[in-house]
């Protein structure tokens, strides 16, 4: 399993980030149930820049608290049978894992989420890593029952990790 952490803020989170990180992302892919060692990338950023990269990316000019940017397209979520039809396309060619993609999250935004439903940065810094893994592994919200889905799915991968409001 690899994950690279990188930071384009000199804002920080005074939390265990790499450990918090780490964590969510393998409850993800063992509660997805992921047949493969994977690579995620998590950009840490500031709300000026997270709102440049939405801007730029969805046309929407707001700072956002996460984004997630999937290298693969699933027809079901975590349904993972069809890329080792590609593996040229999904796979790291040096370390044989499984490229799931990109999360940019602003600090900021988790500071001021935390603070305003009431929970700890640790909780919320979890949660938007669980939220950009299930998009990782093809969940979206786009309707209220794949919205209730993922909602479903981010409770039960925090609360078995200890993440609780």
């Amino acid at each position: 399993m690899t994950i690279n952490i990188e930071y384009e803020t000199e804002k920080k989170l005074e939390l265990a980030v790499e450990e918090i990180v780490q964590d969510v992302v393998l409850a993800v892919l063992d509660c997805e149930k992921c047949p493969y060692e994977a690579e995620v990338s998590v950009l840490f950023t500031d709300n000026e820049s997270i709102r440049e990269i939405n801007r730029d990316t969805r046309q929407i000019d707001a700072p956002t608290d996460v984004l997630s940017f999937p290298m693969i397209e699933f027809e079901r979520e975590s349904d993972f049978g069809h890329v080792e039809n590609s593996s040229e396309d999904f796979f790291n060619p040096d370390t044989g894992e499984l490229l799931l993609g990109d999360i940019v999250i602003s600090v900021e935004k988790v500071t001021e989420q935390a603070e305003k439903y009431g929970h700890s940065a640790r909780r919320e810094l979890a949660f938007l890593v669980a939220h950009s893994m299930l998009h990782l592994c093809g969940y979206d919200h786009m309707d209220d029952e794949k919205r209730q889905q993922m909602e479903e799915r981010q409770r039960e991968i925090l609360s078995g990790k200890g993440y609780d409001r």
